[in-house]
């Protein structure tokens, strides 16, 4: 296999490069406390044969002010080396998860310069639903040596975003469904106030996948962008509730060609717990 990842991948050329000693597949899958699921027990309960379990919950700088932070370039480089993934190899990344947690760790990777990477379309449930075989139990690989990685590009802090509201710079994509983008009233899943970042436009993220759980097209992607009234022509950050499904909309992103993007990593959970930030409430 000498193609390089960069975007999606199907069930079917994944099923039929399995096999490829380059190819290094990880799950992704993380979940929402409501969910009440143990990513990791689900893994060992069935999963894509050869799949190492990325853990992506634990991956998380914890000495970072912002909630959830995306892990600093040592977590991230260690991770990967106890899971046996180096330079050369080929990352392919699926999950189980309602809030399509491999797009996180897709930006997580990419971020961090490792850009040899796709995501499974339609992740474990799209395997799954065509009878695809799985296995069960802990993965078993060879760990190997630590890389070094640079410090994480494309992400924007509460500074940022502060001085983003004065001057415009950057269009705001919130990734969060719309009763709690424009309403009001306590926030459902993280707690604090619903609202939104002043200016903000909103795209819920479950609007950019097909019936099937698919990716929609390049064209249908587009149109969607451009009807939550982005300009796909200027530069634009997303957010969301913790930086999670703000991912979603990220790759979606890529998938049309547009690169003049970034991550609010704190996103709501942030910006809603701080009383001195401007929060916009009720319709645009």
């Amino acid at each position: 296999m000498s193609d390089h990842l960069n975007g999606l991948v199907s069930t079917e050329w994944l099923a039929n490069n399995l096999d490829a000693a380059d190819l290094v597949i990880l799950d992704a899958s993380r979940h929402l406390p409501a969910a009440n699921r143990d990513p990791r027990a689900d893994f060992e309960a069935a999963h894509i044969p050869g799949a190492r379990f990325l853990d992506l919950a634990t991956l998380t700088d914890t000495s970072s002010d912002v909630p959830q932070a995306l892990p600093s370039p040592a977590q991230l480089a260690e991770r990967l080396a106890s899971l046996g993934v180096q330079s050369g190899h080929k990352i392919v990344l699926y999950d189980d998860s309602a809030v399509r947690t491999s797009a996180r760790a897709w930006f997580t990777l990419i971020a961090h310069g490792i850009d040899d990477v796709a995501i499974l379309d339609g992740g474990f449930a799209k395997w799954r639903s065509e009878g695809r075989k799985t296995e069960a139990g802990e993965a078993t690989y060879e760990t190997c040596e630590t890389a070094t990685l640079p410090a994480a590009n494309g992400v924007r802090f509460k500074a940022d975003m502060l001085a983003n509201v004065q001057n415009g710079d950057e269009q705001v994509l919130d990734a969060r469904g719309a009763d709690r983008v424009f309403g009001d009233g306590p926030d459902p899943v993280h707690g604090g106030e619903n609202g939104r970042i002043p200016g903000s436009c909103n795209l819920p993220f479950n609007q950019v996948f097909a019936e099937d759980g698919t990716y929609k097209s390049p064209g249908a992607l587009k149109t969607a962008f451009e009807q939550s009234g982005i300009d796909l022509s200027r530069p634009l950050v997303t957010s969301c509730g913790s930086g999670v499904t703000a991912s979603i909309l990220l790759f979606a992103l890529h998938l049309i060609g547009k690169y003049d993007i970034a991550l609010y990593d704190g996103s709501w959970a942030e910006w809603s717990a701080d009383p001195d930030t401007p929060k916009q409430q009720g319709p645009q």
